[in-house]
Formats: C-alpha cells, structure tokens, sequence
C-alpha cells in the first residue's frame, strides 16, 4: 500500500466536506408534508377541467338573477351533498342561500363566492358580436357563473387530503346571493353565520390572478326605495282634486340631482323609477324611486342616507303625498386582510397564468375591437388580448376618487377576508354588459377556473398547517384594520332580505331561459350545445 501524498489527503478533504455539506443540503431542501399536499391538490385540480367545465357551463345557462337562483342554488348545493358537505338551505330567510360544512375543529375557514347575474345580459358565448341567447333576457355578463365552481372544486379536493391525513379543520362554502343588489351578506353577518369563522376567502372573477391587501378604494353604500302613496283623479277632467306620487318622485329626484353639486367628488348616487304611474290618464297614486348612494366612508354613507330621507319627506309635504322607504341592500367599503393577501399571493406565483392558446386570444382581441376597449386600463398597463403576466401584489390605496360597491365587504370587517380574482374574463370589457358574458363558457372562463382553483387549493392547505397565518390574519385584522374604525351595521334587527326582487322577470324569463339549459349526457361543452365554432369571430355567412 502506497503512502498517502499531502495531494491525495487533501483531495479526500475536500470530497469528504463537499458531500457533507450537499447530504446536509439535501436534509434541508427536502419538502415538507404541506408542500407535497399542495403539489398533490393541485395535480388533482388539473385532472378535473371537464368537472370545472361542466359546472362553469350549466350556471352560465341558468342565467338567473339576485335571490331568484333557484336552478343554481340547487345544482351547487347537491353537488357539495352528494360529496359529504352538510347543507343548511334557507338560511337567513332567504330560499335561495344556503351554507355547506365539512369538518370539525379550528381552523374555521369559510369559501364563498357570487351566482347571481345581470339584467338584460344575455349573450352567446364564444362569438365576438352581439347575440343574446333570449332577447332582453338576464345573463351572466359579470361572471358569477364561475367563482362556486371554482370553490366547490378546491374544498373537494382539499376535503380529500384532510379526510386521509386527519387534519383538523373545517370547511364551509357559501354563496353570494343577490350581490348586485349588495342584498346578503349584511344579512348573514346579522345572523350570525360567520360569528365563529376564523378566516374567509372569497373569489370574483377578473382578467389575472390577484389579490390584493388594505383598503381597496371601492366605495360602500346603502341600497333604498323610497315610496310615495297619493289619490288619484281623472287626469284632464279634474287634476286638481289628485295628489300625484309621481309628482314626489320626480321632484326628490331634481332635488338630489341639486344636491349633487355640495357633495363630495368621491361619492356616487343614481336611481331608477321603480313605479311611475299606470297610465297618463289617471294621476299617479303610487309611485317609488330607487337609490343606490354610495360614498368611501361609514359617515359618510350615513350622512348620504339621512340626508336622501329628509328630502323624501319634504317632496311629500310638497305635493300631499304619503312617503315611506325600504333598506333593499347595503355595503361597506372594502378593506381587506394583508397576511391571507400574502399566502394567496405566494400560491399564484407558484400556479402562474393559464396557457392561452391562439383560439383564447383571437377571441379576446375581437371582442375588444368589438366594445372599442381602452388601449391601456385604468393603471396605465395595456390592453391586448388576455393577460401573459402576473399582476403584483398591491396594498392600500393611498387615494380613491371612488368607485364600485360589494356586500364582501361586510364580511371582511368581521373577519379577516381576502378578494381572489382569477382570470376568466377579457380585459377591457365594459362590465355588468352583454359583453361580459362572451367569453363566460369559454375556455378562457374554465382555464382561468382551474388556474384559480388550484391557488385556491394550495393556500388552503398553507392555512389549515401553518397556524401562523390564521394568527398574523387576526394581529391585522385587530391592530390594523379595526384598531380605528369599528364596523356599524345599517342593516337592522328586523330589516327584511329583498327576496321578492326579481320575482316577476324570472317568472317571465325562466320558462325561455329552460329551453336552454345545458345537457351535459348530450353535448361536451355548452358551445356544442349552442352550434358554436369556438372562436366564432364573424357570423356565419359573412
């Protein structure tokens, strides 16, 4: 045997410390449980696009608008029964709300997203020009027909993890009912039903996907029908012994268009006459007005509301006239959690953007010629197609001259909350339009579905083994978001749900609407079932 040389000791030296240090590395790097969970439910998630497909699909065809979601409140539900969840239907005296709950113990999370649509909406998806499925009909022309989806397919597959690994936990989706009217979720806080929530994440369509963290810049509001009753006369024989409640309408309605001017810039206020008479003539003896009013603070709502009493009470002194007002609906400007922001946020760098192929595109880019979509959005970045790069995360804004309204909002300053949108819309659409629902039972909407089922997925699965988040989500929520500014409640003990909005144009809808509900045992997407060529860029014979 030779002896060793000072080269050869030195060299064993170093290929000793050199596979030390990488068997070490090794330790380190090795992935944890959660990790292996989150790579598993995602995989999963990417296995069941027909499911998303399916459900995205069948919602789109119901096409029915707020607390008039019979066909969809039924649909999402069985599916949620018929995998384990239990279901609380009714609830909050509202038929078409409902909560479905798996699990037991902390932590407490709560899944929820929108199904209601849009008023005269309806729409052909896939094809870039106007078609409506039913003329003048509802359609989906937000999006909603996407997010319970979306849910329902992540608290399955995550259910499955939990149910073979016994994680605690507990699981409860939840749908938004009648948010275009901001007509529940004030409601369920009043309840009771998210008294013993820990966290909620909520879901809403977009064109990315994003999350963001702090106050969100949207505007809160009340939602309130103001009523006039008189007595009605012969228009042209003897008008002078008539009382006309549409007098008072259109009066209040001049009126606060005055006040307008001595209001602040970032508050919005608009109406529609909900009653205006019967006929020209018979002076009107019933007549009602609708306002949505709106403003960036509680306060400010508040002061907003009682001023827009007052002067329902002075136009009835006016013209003789009764007035009486209903609460249909209210908000709170957003505010939202920053450590679930973070664990989302992280989840959707790791999923990334769906791969839009040059179908998805030539359709987003047709119907963006076709609504004469704005080169660049409202944050200055462009508007081509869809979107191939990942929004950031953003915080508070620093200022808002105002804007939209969502009922989450009142969740979210009784618990932490985050919004989650995901990409299954087309950038640069008008919004609550026709054009809205082009590309919802598309393959752009169940991509951009599977993309947010599985950051869905993944960050519930952080949540439920990481105690640290649900802990940094309440520090937040305690210290930060409500350390100032305390949550009022306008919805009152006894204030009634609006359930009987909607009523009669679903009554005269849904028997033309069922004509076209889609048949998945016939027909593998609904574009099939239409006779649609997925894109339709150009109707045929052109």
């Amino acid at each position: 045997m030779q002896p060793l040389t000072a080269k050869s000791i030195y060299l064993l030296l170093f290929l000793f410390v050199f596979t030390t240090i990488h068997a070490q590395k090794g330790k380190v790097s090795k992935p944890s449980a959660a990790e292996t969970w989150k790579k598993e439910v995602m995989n999963a998630v990417d296995q069941k696009y027909k499911m998303a497909q399916e459900m995205v699909d069948m919602v789109f065809s119901f096409s029915e608008l707020g607390f008039q979601e019979t066909e969809t409140s039924a649909y999402l539900a069985g599916i949620l029964e018929k995998n384990g969840f239990i279901i609380e239907r009714g609830i909050g005296g509202i038929p078409t709300a409902w909560l479905a709950k798996w699990g037991s113990g902390k932590p407490f999370i709560a899944l929820g997203s929108d199904i209601d649509c849009i008023p005269k909406a309806s729409q052909k998806p896939g094809v870039a020009w106007k078609e409506p499925i039913v003329e003048d009909a509802p359609g989906h022309g937000e999006g909603h027909n996407s997010g319970l989806p979306l849910v329902i397919l992540s608290a399955i597959e995550v259910k499955k993890i939990m149910e073979r690994e016994k994680l605690p936990g507990t699981l409860m989706i939840w749908p938004g009912v009648a948010e275009e009217l901001v007509g529940t979720k004030a409601w369920y806080i009043r309840d009771g039903y998210f008294k013993n929530a820990d966290a909620c994440i909520f879901t809403h369509v977009g064109n990315n996907l994003a999350v963001t963290w702090g106050d969100s810049g949207n505007n809160g509001l009340v939602s309130v029908e103001f009523s006039f009753e008189g007595s009605s006369a012969h228009s042209a024989g003897a008008p002078w012994r008539g009382k006309s409640a549409l007098d008072a309408v259109e009066l209040m309605n001049v009126a606060w268009n005055y006040k307008r001017e001595h209001l602040k810039p970032t508050q919005r206020s608009h109406y529609v006459i909900t009653n205006g008479g019967d006929q020209p003539n018979v002076v009107p003896s019933k007549a009602a007005v609708w306002y949505y009013l709106r403003e960036r603070t509680y306060e400010d709502i508040k002061a907003m509301y009682d001023e827009a009493i007052k002067y329902a009470k002075a136009t009835g002194e006016m013209t003789g006239t009764k007035v009486s007002y209903r609460l249909l609906g209210t908000a709170w400007p957003g505010h939202f959690n920053k450590a679930i922001a973070e664990a989302t946020y992280k989840n959707i760098l790791s999923v990334g953007l769906p791969v839009w192929d040059s179908a998805d595109q030539q359709l987003a880019r047709a119907v963006q010629k076709l609504v004469a979509a704005p080169k660049k959005d409202q944050k200055g970045k462009p508007i081509d197609g869809l979107a191939v790069k990942l929004d950031t995360l953003e915080g508070p804004v620093q200022f808002s001259w105002g804007s939209g309204s969502d009922d989450i909002a009142d969740i979210a300053w009784n618990l932490p909350t985050v919004v989650f949108r995901y990409p299954s819309n087309i950038p640069g659409t008008p919004g609550h339009n026709w054009a809205d629902a082009i590309a919802m039972a598309t393959p752009i909407a169940h991509k951009g579905v599977i993309a947010g089922a599985k950051t869905l997925s993944a960050t519930l699965i952080d949540m439920l083994t990481d105690p640290k988040i649900i802990k940094d989500a309440w520090d937040y929520f305690n210290n930060v978001q409500t350390k100032e500014v305390k949550y009022i409640p306008f919805v009152e003990a006894n204030t009634p749900p609006a359930i009987h909005l909607n009523q009669k144009a679903m009554e005269t809808f849904r028997p033309l609407l069922k004509k076209y509900y889609y048949d998945p045992s016939k027909y593998k997407t609904y574009l099939e079932q239409l006779g649609i060529e997925y894109p339709q860029l150009k109707p045929k014979g052109f």
